[in-house]
């Protein structure tokens, strides 16, 4: 499995997971968020490349959605902060 991460602005991402079958991705994380979740302690591709990771784990990549803002997926899974939290603090 292969992540590849380019940024297409400031708060716009272009991702594309290369499986079995290759899927690509526009991700939103606004500067705020960013801040949020990390506390800025992590760059943004790199909490965006643990999401999808994190969601990886969890389903395939033809079921991740094509277009969203990385706060979704506390909405589909509630333990995602927590597993941010986490990872910032190792």
């Amino acid at each position: 499995m292969l992540i590849s991460i380019n940024r297409n602005s400031n708060e716009k991402f272009k991702v594309k997971i290369t499986s079995h079958n290759i899927t690509n991705h526009i991700i939103f994380l606004s500067d705020e968020t960013h801040k949020k979740m990390t506390n800025n302690l992590k760059s943004k591709e790199d909490l965006i490349n643990f999401s999808i990771t994190f969601l990886l784990k969890r389903e395939p990549n033809t079921a991740i959605l094509s277009s969203f803002d990385l706060t979704k997926i506390s909405h589909y899974f509630p333990e995602y902060l927590d597993e941010v939290k986490s990872w910032i603090n190792e």
